[in-house]
């Protein structure tokens, strides 16, 4: 298990407040030794502010490339390596728009678009105004790299410290670290003859590491908002969710009898006692897990099957391969499904899709990333939406 980030969340004001941004990187040089020095691994440490809409206020969002910018500039000489700028929102239709601009303002500024709340319900107009984010995102480089720093948003509260979903709603400071431990689990049920027995290891070895690692948090003497212990995998066999779904006794991922891992998986974490921020669910990366992208080239997993685990266990749909030509009322359709299963089971979900220039269903992905796994691309069963879903009315769905 590793620490896949420590997440610092705080306002850094516009324009950048110096004083803050020392802070922040004092703040996380000091965590990742406190954590390194406890015996983890720590492979990153990031930024996560408010809404730039807040940041900036409505009449500058044109701004917010610069405000990417000047924070990507800065982080340069700070032990840093990302930062996320937070959710367009529905009240400022504006602020999806621009959002691609500031993408291509610098290489690891993320963003988020909010296309559906509790309080608010879904929004149409939002639902739209992602998917034109991500097709026109798509185009900033010949991979459609540039949508990995780009997710829409259902239900998604703050203070989760995975990107590109972090995003802070306050302005005191605060930290949380987002877990790599998908090999937790793949240990756990590697080789075991019952469900209860790798449950109870899985269960075991995360509250282990939820105690050492509140133990290290504590001391840092900063607001401490949690762990999330999504089981983000790596793309290596052995840090693998799809393995660790495997090991449970389906055959490959994405024939029937994953539900009910993804779910056994999900519910471990739920059962286990740390303290808790975030999605803690079941991060199913295709991109970002070795056995995923294995099965999604072979067929085996589909897009629907990723959306359906997600009912049970996942954080959503994330680093999906699509089409190059994909349509944005093709994405509308299926962020539409998301924020519906989001709203209607009261859990928080996120679509992370990339459709890669010049590519259709079934070609290869040619990603050179240290943390992808290559597959193919996924097809994607959607003509789009008539009326009146076609509309840009506020839905209100209420939970179960």
């Amino acid at each position: 298990m590793k620490i896949r980030s420590i997440t610092y969340f705080f306002n850094p004001c516009w324009p950048l407040d110096a004083s803050k941004l020392r802070a922040a990187d004092d703040f996380l040089r000091a965590a990742k030794s406190a954590y390194q020095n406890a015996g983890y691994e720590v492979q990153t440490t990031r930024l996560a502010t408010p809404s730039f809409t807040r940041i900036l206020g409505e009449s500058h969002l044109d701004e917010t490339p610069a405000l990417a910018f000047q924070l990507a500039s800065a982080m340069d000489s700070m032990d840093m390596e990302y930062a996320s700028l937070g959710p367009a929102l529905p009240e400022m239709p504006r602020s999806y728009a621009i959002i691609p601009e500031a993408i291509a303002a610098s290489e690891n500024i993320f963003f988020s678009g909010e296309i559906a709340s509790a309080e608010k319900g879904i929004s149409m107009a939002a639902v739209k105004a992602c998917a034109d984010v991500i097709v026109r995102a798509a185009l900033l480089s010949p991979d459609g790299f540039a949508n990995l720093r780009f997710t829409a948003l259902a239900n998604v509260p703050a203070g989760g410290p995975f990107f590109p979903a972090a995003y802070h709603d306050g302005d005191e400071p605060a930290f949380a670290l987002a877990l790599e431990a998908a090999d937790l689990a793949v240990d756990g049920f590697g080789g075991r003859w019952t469900v209860d027995s790798g449950r109870k290891k899985l269960i075991a070895e995360l509250e282990k590491h939820g105690r050492e690692l509140t133990r290290v948090a504590e001391s840092l003497n900063r607001g401490f908002l949690g762990l999330d212990f999504s089981l983000a995998p790596f793309p290596d066999d052995a840090i693998s969710l799809g393995g660790a779904m495997e090991n449970l006794g389906v055959p490959k991922v994405g024939l029937h009898g994953s539900l009910a891992s993804a779910a056994i998986l999900a519910e471990a974490i739920d059962r286990a006692d740390f303290p808790h921020t975030g999605f803690n669910g079941m991060m199913m990366p295709v991109l970002e897990d070795s056995i995923l992208a294995k099965r999604a080239a072979e067929g085996t997993l589909t897009v629907k099957d990723l959306l359906l685990y997600s009912a049970v266990c996942g954080t959503g749909l994330d680093t999906v391969p699509l089409a190059g030509d994909v349509t944005k009322e093709q994405i509308s359709a299926l962020l539409l499904d998301i924020a519906a299963l989001a709203l209607r089971l009261s859990k928080p979900l996120t679509a992370r899709l990339m459709p890669i220039p010049g590519k259709q269903a079934g070609d290869k992905s040619e990603f050179d990333f240290a943390f992808f796994a290559n597959s193919r691309v996924m097809s994607l069963e959607s003509a789009g939406l008539n009326h009146p879903f076609a509309g840009d009315e506020i839905i209100k769905i209420q939970s179960r």
